[in-house]
């Protein structure tokens, strides 16, 4: 650990210097470096000499035998990868040049990776106070020709993909709705995750599907950085995830990858000073047709990755999960459980924001009985919790910095539990429904909140 705090000061030029893909154990090593030398260095072994160097390791499991369609697209979706993780490590200091020691990107890339950057850590920006440009100024980079690359990439060739289905999971009620959906439409998933968490693999096995794990193993550099005071806070996690899914579909000759996405996340948690601030940016239909472009021009025109969930609200959501009963026992949308250093809670806190919404999404479809059954008791009788459900409902402010429904859904659930025999008893229930009416905000149109409805990338076959 460092004896004295850093400074972004000390940051003056990040560079993306390299991978390498072992394609015969499924290792990919990805490299960065802050402050290199001017000459740049190059990127056998990933060199990590410097002070501030970092290597990040993904350990896929060994993949299938690549055709040379699949291995020509394996390239520019690991460049992919490399890019939109380096997120991790730009925002030790969110300032300072940016350089390419091996691969880069053209323009258009230039643009996307902006993008991603600026919207996927603009949370980090309002909560660190950063009154300044805080993403790489990419566009810069590609305004000098000397930079891009010798020759413009090709449109990218279909990679002769299988018609195999991948589907993210995470644990929660989400995912498994995606899993059912996938299946209803007559394929049967192979379900993915992205770090170790137990938990991701117990849902797996209540599914019954063929389960793979991506280990992730982040830089130890990183952590010591953070703890000697550099700038930290929510990165676009699921775009990073999004891109190893890319390569994971690449690997083991899949088609379609799905996510679980649902309309509220193109919902910015606020907007500061014009600026929106959507802490579920990278879960946003922005992002995913974002992606989609880059995949048509750069890595593959058979592949396709979008969230089947995408007309959905939270609440629509929670009522078809309701009845998936053989799954209401070992899920858990509760972000404890999933750090990278292991859990910290067993399956539900009770108290975070994630907590709070789901078991109030859900509440309406169920009664108290069963909900005390998943939670472990009822969270809605608990007048200690009162104040973090009034944050949900956005009646004083914006909502938490969760991947949360939108405040409309919270109220609607609030008013149909205030309409139920079974709950309108609440203590809590009876509190934010008074707290509702001593406010002007308009009621939801609940029936509205329910039907799939608003813009969407999902493929006519999955529109069960």
């Amino acid at each position: 650990m460092h004896e004295a705090t850093v400074s972004p000061e000390e940051f003056q030029r990040f560079e993306f210097t390299g991978h390498h893909f072992n394609p015969d154990h499924g290792q990919l090593r990805l490299g960065w470096r802050w402050n290199p030398p001017d000459n740049g260095s190059a990127v056998q072994g990933l060199d990590s000499s410097a002070s501030h160097a970092f290597e990040e390791v993904f350990q896929f499991p060994v993949p299938e035998d690549l055709t040379d369609a699949r291995h020509a697209a394996l390239q520019p979706a690991l460049d992919l990868l490399h890019w939109i993780a380096g997120v991790s490590y730009w925002k030790i200091a969110c300032q300072g040049e940016i350089a390419f020691a091996d691969r880069k990107p053209d323009a258009w890339q230039c643009s996307a990776l902006s993008d991603v950057y600026r919207h996927g850590l603009a949370e980090l920006a309002w909560r660190n106070r950063l009154h300044r440009r805080y993403w790489p100024d990419f566009q810069s980079f590609a305004a000098d020709p000397s930079k891009l690359p010798a020759q413009p990439e090709r449109p990218a060739a279909a990679a002769s993909l299988s018609n195999r289905v991948l589907v993210a999971l995470g644990g929660g009620k989400d995912s498994l709705v995606a899993v059912e959906r996938v299946r209803a439409a007559g394929f049967e998933p192979i379900t993915v995750q992205v770090g170790q968490a137990r938990l991701i693999a117990e849902t797996a096995a209540a599914a019954g599907t063929e389960h793979r794990m991506i280990e992730r193993k982040l830089s130890p550099q990183l952590s010591e950085l953070n703890g000697a005071g550099a700038i930290n806070g929510h990165v676009p996690i699921t775009a990073i995830n999004s891109a190893a899914l890319v390569v994971a579909a690449l690997l083991w000759d899949c088609d379609t990858v799905v996510f679980a996405n649902e309309r509220s996340a193109d919902t910015p948690t606020l907007v500061h000073e014009g600026q929106p601030i959507n802490h579920q940016f990278a879960k946003s239909l922005a992002f995913e047709r974002l992606l989609g472009d880059w995949l048509r021009r750069y890595i593959a025109r058979d592949l396709r990755v979008f969230s089947i969930l995408r007309r959905d609200s939270e609440l629509a959501v929670c009522r078809e999960f309701s009845e998936l009963t053989q799954y209401h026992g070992v899920f858990s949308s509760c972000n404890r459980n999933f750090h990278l250093d292991g859990p910290r809670t067993t399956q539900w806190c009770g108290q975070c924001p994630k907590c709070l919404f789901v078991y109030l999404a859900m509440a309406p479809f169920m009664t108290p009985e069963e909900m005390k059954s998943i939670f472990a008791r009822d969270l809605l009788a608990d007048d200690m919790l009162t104040e973090g459900f009034v944050e949900l409902l956005e009646l004083e402010g914006h909502r938490p910095f969760e991947c949360v429904g939108e405040a409309d859904e919270a109220r609607a659930a609030v008013m149909m539990l205030a309409e139920s025999a079974r709950w309108k008893s609440h203590a809590v229930v009876q509190s934010l429904h008074r707290r509702m009416h001593l406010t002007e905000h308009n009621a939801p149109d609940i029936q509205k909140l329910l039907r799939p409805s608003g813009s969407h990338r999902i493929p006519a076959e999955f529109l069960t």
